[in-house]
């Protein structure tokens, strides 16, 4: 495929990230059985990774901004463009040695995303995708599964964990989907998650309380390959609020249809909780 400067950026400053994660990475597994743990030298890897992404970014495109998941909002001189970034995207599985992280970098202008790119360097596999332009894998085009049927389709999906998200809420969701689906797969990396929709691997996937740096990319992907991204009730996706279901047109309908129900389920089951406490 023939990229645009812009990708070429983009591309150029993934890559380099994810070259530097890799070093680290080797020796994330030698720390696994230290007394302290890795977790210091993985916050260390994070953040030198996001220092080439800044750098090399900036040296192209010196007035625009920046929304990183460590340095937060850097303000450019130029108002319409900013680049979000997440430098590392599944720290968790990269802090346990597990080979499934990505370095995320997406283009914002006058608040639409306009390019993509999800890079995991662990598996060599590199996601580009630019506005109007489709979505491509290691220069290969991709589109997302064909699938229609519920039963056949596989899904992605977060999960809250401590101290973090609705997990009762997250159960009904949990207990809607499986039932009706092939399987779900908790990768623990959502610029993967949604790269993999867009690749066909996954027919859908969803994902409650995302911050923009986790989607911003892995949104562009999607919709470059054919699919649908909504937030989880089927209404407008927005990458600041961080709430998101996609797939294909069909697997994502069927989705937000069973995401729907869960909810209405809860609703009902606090409902009936609240009127026996009454009734004491």
């Amino acid at each position: 495929m023939a990229r645009s400067a812009l990708l070429n950026v983009m591309t150029q400053a993934a890559m380099m990230a994810g070259r530097s994660l890799i070093r680290d990475f080797g020796e994330v597994q030698n720390l696994q059985v230290s007394v302290k743990g890795p977790a210091d030298f993985v916050s260390n890897a994070d953040h030198r990774a996001e220092e080439v992404v800044f750098r090399e970014l900036s040296r192209a495109r010196p007035d625009w901004g920046f929304l990183m998941e460590e340095r937060g909002t850097v303000e450019g001189k130029d108002p319409q463009h900013r680049w979000i970034v997440d430098p590392l995207d599944g720290t968790t599985n990269f802090l346990h040695g597990i080979p499934n992280f990505a370095v995320s970098i997406a283009l914002e202008r006058d608040g639409q995303i306009v390019a993509g790119v999800v890079f995991n360097p662990a598996q060599d596999e590199l996601f580009v995708a630019e506005k109007g332009g489709g979505a491509f894998v290691n220069d290969r085009r991709i589109r997302v599964s064909a699938r229609s049927r519920l039963p056949e389709a596989l899904f992605g999906a977060g999960a809250p964990f401590l101290g973090r998200g609705d997990h009762a809420g997250y159960l009904y969701e949990l207990r809607q989907v499986m039932a009706e689906s092939a399987g779900i797969r908790r990768m623990g990396a959502a610029s993967l998650d949604l790269a993999y929709v867009a690749a066909g691997r996954f027919d859908g996937f969803w994902e409650r309380a995302l911050k923009p740096w986790d989607v911003a990319a892995g949104a562009i992907l999607v919709r470059e390959a054919g699919g649908f991204v909504t937030d989880v009730d089927g209404g407008k996706f927005d990458h600041v609020t961080g709430d998101v279901a996609c797939g294909n047109e069909q697997i994502h309908k069927a989705l937000v249809g069973l995401l729907g129900e869960a909810t209405r389920k809860r609703a009902a089951a606090r409902a009936g909780d609240t009127a026996a406490a009454g009734e004491k």
